[in-house]
C-alpha cells in the first residue's frame, strides 16, 4: 500500500502500538512516497494500527507493526515459504499459513511457458513471493522477483523445514544480520531460507549440523543479542 507522505520521524517507532493508534498524520507531511506493511491500514489521512505490536520503520520509507504470532496474513511484496498441496492444470495450489490456500500460476516463472511448465508433487517446498493479497480472495504467488527473474524463488530441496512465529522471522531478515545467523556463519556452513509467514528453511552440511542450526534459531526468539551468541557456542560445544 503506498500513499503520497514523508517519512518524518515518529515518537513510536520501536514501541508497542495497539489497534486504533494512529501512528502517521499524511496531512502535516510533505510530498513522498511511504510503504505500508502488515498491521498498519489507512483513512483518509490517517495511518492507523489494526493489530498489536511494536511499530516498526525501515529506511528510505516503509512502516510496519511486527507482532510475535503464529497466524500469518499475507502482504504484497512478501516472501514465503510454502508448500504444494493440489496440482491444477492452471496453476499450483500452495499453503503459506495464511486464512486462505494461495495459488501459483503455472506461467509465474522465469521464462514461463506452455512448453515449460513446472512439474511440482504435492508437499514440494517453494520459496515465492506474494504478488496479491486482496482480502476476500485467495492470494497470489510468484517464483520471480519484482524484475521477472528467478532470483532466490524455486524449490527448497533436501533441508529442514520448520515453523516458528512472524515474530522470529522478521527478526532473522532484520539488517544488521541477527546475533543467532552472525554467530552461526561465523562457525558453520549452510544454506537458510526465511519466510515470513513463519517457516524457515535450514541445509547444513550433514543432517545433524542442520538440527544445530534449527534449534539455535528456534531457541533465539526470547534471548538477547549476547545471550544468542553464548547460547550457539554451547551448542556447538556439545557436537565437537
Amino acid at each position: 500500500m503506498e500513499s503520497k507522505s514523508s517519512t518524518s520521524s515518529t515518537s513510536l517507532i520501536d514501541q508497542s502500538v495497539v489497534p486504533g493508534d494512529m501512528v502517521l498524520d499524511l496531512s502535516s507531511l510533505s510530498n513522498q512516497t511511504i510503504k505500508l506493511g502488515g498491521g498498519l491500514y489507512q483513512d483518509c489521512d490517517a495511518i492507523s494500527v489494526m493489530k498489536a505490536g511494536r511499530l516498526r520503520f525501515s529506511k528510505p520509507n516503509k512502516y510496519w507493526v511486527e507482532s510475535s504470532q503464529k497466524r500469518y496474513v499475507p502482504h504484497v511484496g512478501d516472501s514465503v515459504l510454502g508448500i504444494v498441496v493440489d496440482v491444477r492444470s492452471d496453476n499450483f495450489l500452495v499453503d503459506i499459513k495464511g486464512p486462505s490456500i494461495a495459488y501459483l500460476p503455472v506461467l509465474a516463472f522465469e521464462g514461463g511457458t506452455r512448453r515449460n511448465i513446472p512439474k511440482f508433487e504435492v508437499g514440494t517446498l517453494l520459496y515465492v513471493r506474494v504478488v496479491k493479497a486482496n482480502p476476500g480472495i485467495n492470494p497470489e504467488l510468484s517464483c520471480t522477483d519484482a524484475s521477472g527473474k528467478a532470483a532466490e524463488y524455486g524449490v527448497l530441496k533436501d533441508g529442514y523445514m520448520f515453523e516458528c512465529t512472524t515474530g522470529l522471522s522478521r527478526t532473522l531478515l532484520s539488517s544488521p544480520t541477527c546475533p543467532v545467523l552472525d554467530a552461526l556463519g561465523k562457525k558453520l556452513s549452510f544454506e537458510i531460507a526465511i519466510g515470513l509467514n513463519g517457516r524457515v528453511w535450514v541445509n547444513a552440511t550433514s543432517p545433524s549440523m542442520t538440527i544445530v542450526v534449527a534449534n539455535a534459531i528456534l531457541n533465539s526468539e526470547s534471548l538477547s543479542g549476547v545471550q544468542q551468541r553464548i547460547m550457539v557456542d554451547k551448542l556447538l560445544q556439545t557436537i565437537q
